[in-house]
């Protein structure tokens, strides 16, 4: 069995008209332990809304979504939280940080999702503070989001997907909004961060420079098929 797998999946919103309109139709798709993949894929093509599926934010209208044994489409709303606060990563094209939290609070907030209400506090701010060395903020830990760079706020968002040490790290654009020697290295960061700890990473982008970082690109209209 595929560490994630997609079976027979359809997306599909209803119209103002009332017909339905197919987002996504992919009968199926597979990930690795710790593979790093990128898909490639214009605007609007569903590439974040597969993303949403596949962490167990949205339900697909049909099929299967297996990731690490357990089919999170028979999961409800409460369970699928959960096992995605355990077992996911989620870095953003922009970094979502609180701006009232320093980088380090930003991060430990991550840790909330993991549903382990038994872990020392002292052992949660260690964690945060490690990985913000990682990125090379350590002296930056307790300035707030405003005062960071944009570079430096995305690495922290990073550190904040590493925080529940993740299987899966899912990338959505992260260096959209960046310029190309940070986004160069917030992808580097993704990359051997992931490595370090054998998570997987699955990417979504339209940005060539990207894609040539990876040793598999998967095109998205290729597994599309849509109605």
């Amino acid at each position: 069995m595929a560490f994630v797998e997609i079976q027979n999946l359809r997306m599909e919103y209803r119209q103002p008209d009332g017909k339905p309109l197919t987002i996504l139709n992919i009968p199926e798709f597979r990930m690795e332990p710790s593979e790093q993949l990128a898909m490639r894929g214009p605007s609007g093509s569903g590439k974040t809304t597969l993303l949403n599926i596949i962490s167990g934010i949205l339900l697909p209208s049909a099929g299967s979504v297996r990731f690490d044994g357990k089919d999170l489409t028979q999961l409800n709303e409460a369970d699928r939280d959960i096992f995605r606060g355990q077992r996911i990563g989620f870095v953003f094209q922009t970094s979502n940080l609180l701006q009232g939290f320093t980088a380090i609070e930003n991060v430990i907030l991550g840790s909330l999702f993991a549903g382990d209400p038994n872990e020392e506090p002292s052992s949660v701010r260690a964690r945060a503070h490690a990985l913000l060395e990682k990125t090379g903020l350590a002296e930056r830990s307790h300035h707030r989001p405003r005062t960071l760079s944009a570079g430096e706020q995305q690495r922290v968002a990073i550190a904040r997907a590493l925080m529940n040490k993740p299987r899966l790290i899912l990338a959505d654009e992260p260096t959209g909004s960046l310029d190309e020697k940070n986004g160069q290295e917030a992808l580097a960061l993704i990359q051997n961060l992931a490595a370090a700890s054998s998570a997987a990473v699955l990417i979504v982008t339209h940005d060539p420079a990207v894609m040539a970082e990876f040793p598999k690109v998967v095109n998205l209209k290729e597994l599309n098929q849509r109605l």
